[in-house]
């Protein structure tokens, strides 16, 4: 392979906060020409939700929060207004021109500017149009807004998540990240690449794809949904601890905790000869998987008070050795001073418009023998609004001055 698979694909992405954006940036990553269209002297929401703010080159704010840079690396920002006539009109001649379009407006709303799905099919039938909304396009919620901790509590997802009851801060609890915003993200980017597929092998045609938050939460919970579906057993909040193999949880060693998963019964012996305690291998409460699921409780006091007696470092280290899956908790500063993540180059380094050069995480995905793209700082806003309006529809610069002058972008 010699050039990224969506080289040649244009994204216009009318959306804005997080999971939509997410999408596009995917497709970026990708290698597609990604055009933001954001509101003129506001822009996406996203990037005043700070503090803290990305600081220019002499310290100062800028109007870039750490929310709005996670999901905007590889594009270029143009400011249209889509309530005037004039904006629709320039969104519509860059649909013309596009293969893909991305939303997250209320349903409906598009639909006053005739930017709407069924409005921009005419002028282009080989647009993939993909809206991503919290409930969907259809259903008795459809119209409600949402927000990710929404998305969390409504799918099922805070109430397997966290400590259990009776115990020290048991309860409900939402993931640190907003992991409902990034998975339907990464559901309407795997059906923007389908329809794109289907386009081009096929039938020609475009597609509208319809993605809901509260649908992409709940069936992302694999196994913990599977486990309700196939029984009716609603699973409990069992904080650190796994749903397989035991142990599989967090153990507070003597500075630390770390995290251990025994996923089969050779695992768990040599788990038990690494600690020093053959014998808890043929303990009766323990000596098989299912009899450890029930003594859970007694299986993680007494591998507890034994990692209690233990550094994090040795204790990882013998794990290794025995070949145990087994890692520290790690905090951020922890996790990118990791050689394997450095190894990997997870964070990247892009020169940005106000801060000159900043860190942002790269694409997960790798192309064995390809360089990924070199990769664009996400814009500040409406930095490519001459270039694209020059460069794509070719207006003048008597044009686009005209149009700044009307307000409309």
């Amino acid at each position: 392979m010699k050039r990224l698979p969506l080289t040649g694909i244009r994204v216009l992405d009318l959306s804005r906060i997080l999971a939509a954006p997410l999408a596009a940036q995917s497709l970026g990553d990708l290698g597609a020409e990604v055009i933001k269209i954001e509101r003129p002297g506001r822009g996406d929401e996203a990037r005043r939700w700070g503090p803290p703010f990305l600081k220019d080159t002499e310290g100062r704010d800028t109007r870039e929060s750490p929310m709005y840079l996670s999901a905007n690396r590889n594009k270029r920002s143009i400011t249209i207004d889509l309530a005037r006539p004039e904006g629709q009109d320039l969104v519509r001649r860059l649909v013309e021109q596009s293969d893909v379009l991305i939303e997250n407006y209320k349903v409906g709303d598009l639909k006053r500017y005739g930017l709407d799905h069924e409005s921009l099919r005419r002028l282009n039938p080989r647009l993939i149009y993909c809206s991503v909304t919290g409930f969907g396009q259809t259903g008795p919620y459809a119209a409600q807004p949402g927000y990710d901790t929404v998305f969390q509590a409504m799918s099922g997802l805070m109430s397997v998540t966290g400590l259990p009851d009776g115990v020290p801060g048991g309860g409900p609890m939402k993931t640190g990240p907003s992991l409902a915003d990034f998975m339907a993200g990464q559901f309407a980017t795997a059906g923007i690449l389908a329809a794109l597929y289907e386009r081009d092998t096929h039938s020609g045609e475009g597609a509208h794809i319809d993605i809901a938050l509260l649908d992409s939460t709940i069936v992302a919970q694999t196994h913990s949904v599977a486990t309700y579906l196939a029984t009716g057993q609603v699973p409990p909040r069992r904080g650190t601890e796994g749903n397989g193999g035991l142990p599989s949880q967090a153990f507070a060693c003597a500075d630390r905790s770390v995290i251990v998963i025994c996923g089969s019964e050779d695992q768990y012996r040599e788990f038990c000869e690494a600690l020093g305690h053959p014998e808890l291998a043929s303990d009766p409460r323990f000596v098989t998987n299912s009899e450890r699921l029930r003594h859970r409780t007694e299986l993680a006091a007494t591998f507890g008070a034994i990692t209690a007696q233990w550094q994090s470092a040795d204790l990882l280290a013998a794990l290794k050795q025995a070949g145990i899956p087994s890692g520290p908790v790690n905090t951020y500063d922890e996790v990118f001073a990791d050689p394997q993540v450095q190894h990997r180059g997870v964070a990247i380094t892009a020169d940005h418009a106000q801060a000159g050069p900043t860190r942002f995480c790269g694409s997960p995905i790798r192309f064995t023998g390809m360089p990924g793209r070199a990769p664009m700082a996400p814009p500040v806003l409406g930095q490519h609004t001459d270039e694209v309006l020059r460069d794509v529809l070719g207006l003048d610069g008597t044009a686009v001055a005209a149009l700044r002058e009307a307000r409309v972008v």
